[in-house]
């Protein structure tokens, strides 16, 4: 393997390094949007009850807040509790902006990897064709081992780009597609909360006490 990475000659450095690059921000994330650390299990039903228990002193929302992408957007609606219904939504829509912001971080850099990854073994291929015709108009053609290094340089930068390039697309499009899920069952929880919080409680009908009704004495 390292003497095809040498045959590609000086161009493989930038590929070998964006491989890297692509490799720990794959890593990174894979650990960051797990689903228990970004969608706690329980934890919206139990913020819920918090609400509904008035249990909302502030060391319970900084830790809520500092727990989860999902925690930060509830405690966003639990700190203006006491406002109106569109200034709850707002303030959940902001901090939801926020918190997505924070999940994609570092996905444009890999979209940029899976993108320059087939330019930059274009790029080598290209470098190695023109060292391969400098070659040809110094010494001619007599020398075929001389054009088959040229060739074959050019070929490993090629086919280098593209093993980069196509797994990071592919990873890239598949946290993207993560996060979005986690955005639509986060919307769900706040939603409910946000509900919790304005939507007045369900009265109780009260109960109607019948009474028997009187029977007619039968004439007699």
């Amino acid at each position: 393997m390292l003497d095809i990475l040498m045959a590609g000659g000086w161009a493989m450095l930038p590929i070998l390094v964006c491989s890297l690059v692509a490799l720990a921000i794959v890593l990174e994330r894979c650990w960051t949007l797990r689903r228990n650390a970004v969608l706690p299990p329980g934890l919206g039903e139990e913020v819920r009850q918090w609400a509904h228990a008035g249990q909302l002193d502030p060391s319970h929302l900084q830790a809520l807040s500092s727990s989860s992408p999902l925690g930060e957007l509830l405690a966003s609606a639990l700190a203006v509790r006491g406002q109106s219904r569109d200034i709850i939504k707002e303030r959940i829509e902001d901090t939801g902006r926020h918190v997505v912001h924070s999940m994609e971080r570092y996905l444009s850099t890999l979209g940029t990897i899976a993108l320059i990854g087939p330019l930059l073994g274009l790029f080598g291929t290209v470098i190695g064709l023109i060292r391969m015709f400098m070659q040809v108009m110094a010494g001619g053609i007599g020398d075929p081992a001389k054009m088959a290094g040229g060739i074959g340089e050019a070929l490993i930068c090629t086919a280098s780009g593209l093993t980069v390039a196509i797994p990071a697309y592919v990873l890239h499009r598949w946290l993207r597609s993560r996060i979005l899920g986690y955005c639509v069952q986060m919307e769900k929880q706040a939603t409910a909360l946000l509900d919790e919080l304005t939507l007045p409680a369900p009265a109780t009908a009260p109960r109607v006490r019948r009474t028997a009704t009187p029977v007619a004495p039968n004439a007699g």
